[in-house]
Parts: C-alpha cells; structure tokens; sequence
C-alpha cells in the first residue's frame, strides 16, 4: 500500500434530469452508495482483530515464560532412610565433606584453634590423615578438583589448595566471595556459597567469579546457603539452622526439590544425644551412588536413601526450610 493512503477513483455525476426524464428508471450503471462500501469492509474488521492479537503475543518474550514457568512448586520432596551408620568423631565441628575413595572421607572442620583437613575411614570413623590449620584460620568448605583439595575458610577472602596425598603440601589464594562457607565441583568449575542465597560459578585456574547466580524457591530467596556437593546434575546445600538440603539447579539457581532429614536429630535425641550442633555436611560416591550426611559435632556419619515425602509436608516448605537470613 502507498504511503499517501488509498486513492479514491472520481465519480462522475450524471447528466441534469428533465422534467420529462423524471418517469425513466434509473439505469444499473449507477456506482455503490458509500454505505454499500463500508458495509462490504466490515467483513475484514475480524480477521484483523485475530491479526493484531497473534502479533501481540508473538512479541511476549520466550524468557517471561521461562520466568514463569522457574517459580513453579517442585514436583517432589523427599525424607530419607538410613541405610548404614558409621563412627564419626564427635568432637569434629565439620564444614565440608567429599568422598575420597576406598571408603575414605575428606573432611575439612572448623572452629578456631581446632580447624583441620583430615582424611578419614568411613567404617571406623578412625583418622588417616590429618593437616592442623594455622589458629588464626577457621575451616569452611572443601572439594577436591582434579587430585587438589580447594578449602575456604570463614570471615576471610582466604582459601588454601592442598596434595590430596599429602596435606603439608599447600597453597594459599584469594576468592571473590563475601565469605568462605560451601565448595563444591562439577569437574569443570567451582560452586561457591557465603551464607547469603548466592550461588558463585568459580574459575578454578585463577579463582574469579564467572557467574552468580540467585537462589530462589517459588520465587523467594534462600538465605544462609552452606555446605555443598554437586551430585548427578544438581548442586545440593544444607541451609543453615534447618534440617534441609536444597536441590539446585545451577542452570538457573532455581531450588527444584527439597530433602528433610529431621529425623536424624530427632533420632539423636532420642538417644540421649544433646551436646551436637547444625546438620552439615553432604559426600556422594557416584561410582556406587551411596549418598552420605553427617552434622557439626555429630557422633555418626549416616549413608542414606530418599523416598517421596508425604503431601502434606510440601506446605511447610518456607516455614522449615527458609528461615531469614542469618547474622553473625
């Protein structure tokens, strides 16, 4: 269509009617009445409606879906078995914990004075190896990254990288976290937590934040995201104050499914268990898919399974798993 608009063809008027011209009918040569015309374009009003519709929605981005589509409730929770329980030492305040092979355990522990990197024997609980820290250092979180342990530590951008073979042999680095709590792998980079509900995507080569990514659950923030490990796809994080683990997504930082594991404190109680502290600390063996937990101060390590949670323990997700993020 040209830019000036539609041009109307002229209609000529007909020849001035006599008198004695008035009996004679009107010839069917005669143009459509205007009304005739507006008439016949009504039929068209319709289909640009349905036109004007489909354009509108075509320009909806796909990511206000996505978006959409990432605050939708999990599709499953789930409690755990305990499938076996092993000796853990009681007085180890653990912040990180990995598999290591041959059922050995790499553990890292806080507390000042008392934080150490220690390899240990799942059976026996006994102690195969152990590196002391410097007091003025707080243990935080530990993975191990192509044969090297990479360990934060709290209250300070200061992380140490260790000979899995041999803890004498370290380095030091600096990362750029608020704080050193959770570390975690995927092979390829490193997943960093500092309490908050950032989720870091860390260079292993130099250290630097490739990435930060927001936690959320149905479209809330999860504080106080600690321990980590990265188990078939999913970053996993005990939160802390609760007796939650966090399925993450790294993809896009979205929690996709929780796991409640208060029947082990309340187990521990039950025992006459009163002088431990938070749930922390998380291992996976993908070779055999053993799954193992223990806690801070905890006098057990626990191998376990998942199984669905019952319905009604979805309500209470936010009031038992996402408490307001925690001061020190």
């Amino acid at each position: 269509m040209a830019s000036g608009g539609k041009r109307r063809k002229s209609i000529k008027p007909p020849p001035p009617k006599h008198k004695s011209n008035l009996t004679h009918s009107v010839t069917t040569s005669t143009p459509p009445s205007i009304y005739t015309s507006f008439k016949k374009h009504l039929y068209f009003i319709p289909l640009i409606i349905i036109l004007l519709a489909a354009l509108f929605l075509s320009s909806i981005s796909s990511n206000t879906f996505r978006a959409i589509g990432s605050r939708n409730t999990p599709k499953q929770n789930y409690v755990i078995e305990v499938v076996n329980e092993f000796p853990h030492d009681p007085a180890a305040f653990t912040q990180g914990l990995l598999y290591g092979g041959n059922d050995t355990m790499y553990e890292s522990t806080g507390l000042y004075h008392q934080s150490s990197v220690r390899r240990v024997e799942i059976q026996t609980g006994k102690i195969l190896a152990l590196h002391k820290m410097d007091s003025t250092y707080f243990g935080e979180g530990l993975t191990l990254f192509k044969d090297r342990l990479y360990q934060v530590t709290w209250l300070k951008k200061i992380g140490f990288i260790y000979d899995r073979n041999d803890f004498s042999k370290f380095q030091r680095f600096t990362h750029q976290m608020e704080d050193g709590w959770g570390l975690a792998t995927d092979g390829k980079v490193l997943f960093g937590t500092d309490g908050s509900s950032t989720l870091y995507h860390i260079d292993p080569q130099n250290m630097k934040v490739l990435q930060k990514q927001l936690v959320t659950y149905n479209g809330h923030e999860v504080h106080n995201l600690n321990e980590l490990e990265y188990i078939n796809d999913e970053v996993w994080a005990n939160v802390l104050q609760t007796d939650c683990i966090a399925r993450i997504s790294p993809k896009d930082g979205v929690v996709r499914e929780w796991i409640l594991l208060h029947s082990l404190r309340e187990g521990l109680l039950a025992a006459g268990r009163n002088n431990f502290d938070v749930l922390n600390g998380i291992a996976w063996d993908k070779d055999t898919n053993r799954i193992f937990v223990t806690g801070k101060l905890w006098p057990k390590l626990y191998e376990i399974k998942l199984h669905p949670a019952r319905k009604q323990l979805h309500v209470n997700i936010r009031d038992v798993c996402m408490p307001g993020r925690f001061q020190f």
